[in-house]
């Protein structure tokens, strides 16, 4: 198989849809530069820059979904996906209820996600939950470079607002585009089976809302997305030395949620962990343990979230994000008896 970094996945997914659909256009801040090879391949026309207005562009997006055209509007930061939520929330994730099925605005963000690299709470944010908690809008979420394109084949297909996120320590260009400057000495957890991997040719269309079972387990399930997915495998090594076996469930997407697959592993291990990298309150975390015991299930549970506001210094960030070390801990307690 060919392997390939995971933003150039996306990229060459995107490029065979854009090939195979001339309605599939990509415009956004400076995409022309950050996607030079579709830049090339499709012109100006189908690859557009825009000016830093994320209203005025994502709100464009939704008219020209409305209008027959699949676009693809990139959003740098998930963070600053608020600038445009008018546009978003409540017009393109509510078109369909509203229209009674008349309308739809099969439209695709793509942005970025997640910390780790030293920007901040302004830069750093994941932020899945609170865009999940809107009715009509999917949100994925991918771990590996080939999960990555065959999702965004799966997005471009689907007939609603799909929020495509990228963990940024999981792409060499986002990286090096956002977070390296003047920072050349700084060492990133970046987990490399994450940014680098076998891909399918031609790419196929995975589908939203399956979750995969990354590692089997008998004592515990872990279920976590995108950069949480490397750090829980890696968690779970260091627990299987100690004798806890730790399934990994990778989610994939937070919407549509697969609660049955879910389901399926917290009732076999009677134990769930929850490590996300958004914010605790209100949020996945707590979805995952209402969906569980909706089902009726009688488990033991416990979450590693991001729990107050990114900061910039680098060895808070490291404390105030998921790591596996936290990770370990937390599978231990839900070991322990009683």
């Amino acid at each position: 198989m060919k392997q390939m970094g995971f933003s150039a996945a996306i990229d060459d997914a995107l490029g065979q849809a854009m090939a195979d659909d001339d309605r599939i256009l990509l415009f956004g801040e400076d995409v022309q530069g950050l996607h030079g090879e579709l830049y090339v391949r499709f012109g100006s026309g189908r690859v557009r820059n825009t000016p830093i207005s994320e209203a005025a562009f994502v709100g464009a997006a939704v008219g020209a979904a409305m209008a027959g055209l699949r676009p693809v509007v990139e959003v740098m930061l998930v963070d600053f996906t608020p600038v445009a939520a008018d546009a978003l929330i409540n017009h393109a994730a509510k078109l369909d209820a509203f229209s009674g099925g008349r309308w739809q605005a099969p439209l695709v963000v793509r942005t970025t996600c997640g910390g780790g690299y030293g920007d901040g709470g302004q830069h750093e944010q994941s932020l899945w939950g609170w865009l999940a908690h809107i009715p009509g809008l999917s949100v994925v979420v991918p771990s590996t470079p080939a999960e990555a394109g065959g999702l965004f084949l799966g997005a471009l297909g689907y007939e609603a607002p799909v929020v495509f996120m990228e963990h940024k320590l999981l792409s060499r260009q986002w990286l090096e585009f956002l977070g390296s400057g003047g920072r050349d000495t700084v060492h990133y957890d970046a987990p490399a089976a994450g940014q680098f991997g076998p891909v399918p040719q031609p790419w196929e269309p995975l589908p939203l809302g399956k979750a995969l079972l990354r590692r089997e387990g008998a004592d515990l399930t872990i279920c976590t997305l995108g950069v949480g997915v490397h750090r829980a495998l890696e968690a779970a090594a260091v627990l299987e030395q100690q004798g806890v076996s730790a399934g990994v469930l990778d989610l994939r997407t937070v919407a549509p949620l697969d609660k049955t697959t879910v389901c399926e592993q917290v009732a076999r291990t009677r134990r769930l962990l929850v490590v996300d990298e958004d914010y605790e309150a209100c949020g996945l975390s707590g979805e995952l343990a209402a969906v569980a015991l909706e089902a009726g299930l009688s488990f033991r549970y416990g979450r590693v979230c991001t729990r107050a506001t990114i900061p910039y210094n680098r060895k808070l960030e490291a404390e105030t994000l998921p790591n596996v070390r936290r990770i370990v801990d937390e599978c231990l307690k839900l070991m322990s008896p009683g």
